[in-house]
């Protein structure tokens, strides 16, 4: 677990993190999320101990970074926004050599190298220059030097930038994969890569945090109302009529019609704090109307940061 406490960074007279506290939870994948200039890379420096800050702490599983470098750094795997390769290293010659800087005992090394290359995917290519491989597999060697050693914690700075929509794809599943045994901290202008692979967000604006939340109660939060879209086949005017009749209903309206396939579109809005579900379902079902999808329209995650940030 990393625990950042009252954080602050200046250079000069500019205050480049300002107070920033959070805190990321064993096996959690956080998004660490702000517009450029607002202090995200400045704050992963300090947290990964290639920064010591003007004031505040980092402990990393107990160790302070500034105090037990040592320690800390040992349970933090990194991957910068441009992967720290060697391209005229063979990706196995590459490899070991991280090995040789993590201090990795040369007994455990080829069982290590062999597990890391199989779950990123880049045995086949343990033998090229780097230099010649893909973006894609160069971020897969990338990773796979985060992970020597074992570390608890990785920070992925920008891990998908520049990859083909299936790599990004491999991507997800691969952070996914190791949320299992691992904290993980992402940072990404992809906001939709965030929303899929990450269980809460902090967003800073201007070195401060701006907000801390998963992201469907940081959307209710900010809007005070969950919008849904309810797709019906049965007469808009009396289901409407229904619906509006429901005590946690703040609105309901004709959103669509398809008089093709005798379907109908319902926005519904509720407050954020009551759950209208229940109460939607046994209406149609006393009304006989047949409900063909139901599903959350919250905002997404791009709108929910521009509202942030502005």
């Amino acid at each position: 677990m990393i625990e950042i406490d009252n954080l602050v960074k200046h250079y000069g007279s500019k205050k480049a993190v300002n107070g920033i506290s959070f805190t990321v939870n064993d096996d959690e994948v956080l998004g660490f999320l702000g517009p450029n200039g607002a202090g995200k890379t400045t704050t992963m420096n300090i947290i990964t101990g290639f920064l010591s800050s003007t004031s505040g702490t980092v402990k990393v599983n107990g160790h302070d970074i500034l105090d037990e470098p040592e320690l800390a750094k040992k349970d933090i795997g990194y991957l910068p926004e441009q992967p720290p390769l060697y391209l005229d290293m063979t990706v196995i010659e590459y490899l070991n050599f991280m090995c040789d800087l993590k201090n990795v005992k040369k007994s455990d090394r080829k069982k290590m190298l062999s597990d890391i290359m199989s779950m990123v995917k880049i045995n086949n290519v343990s033998g090229r220059l780097i230099g010649n491989l893909s973006k894609g597999y160069k971020q897969r060697v990338g990773i796979a030097q985060a992970l020597i050693g074992d570390p608890k914690i990785l920070i992925l700075d920008e891990p998908t930038v520049g990859l083909d929509p299936g790599q990004v794809l491999e991507m997800r599943k691969l952070v996914k994969s190791l949320s299992k045994n691992h904290s993980i901290i992402i940072s990404s202008h992809i906001l939709s890569e965030i929303q899929a692979v990450c269980d809460r967000v902090v967003i800073i604006n201007h070195g401060k945090v701006a907000a801390i939340d998963n992201i469907n109660d940081l959307s209710k939060r900010l809007s005070g109302t969950s919008k849904f879209l309810l797709t019906i086949r049965g007469n808009a005017d009396d289901t409407l009529a229904k619906i509006r009749m429901i005590p946690e209903i703040s609105e309901a309206k004709l959103r669509r019609s398809h008089e093709d396939y005798h379907e109908i579109e319902l926005l519904i809005s509720n407050n954020a704090k009551t759950d209208p579900r229940e109460a939607i379902f046994f209406t149609l079902a006393k009304l006989g109307v047949p409900m063909l999808e139901f599903r959350s329209i919250d905002p997404t995650l791009e709108e929910i940061f521009l509202s942030i940030t502005g």
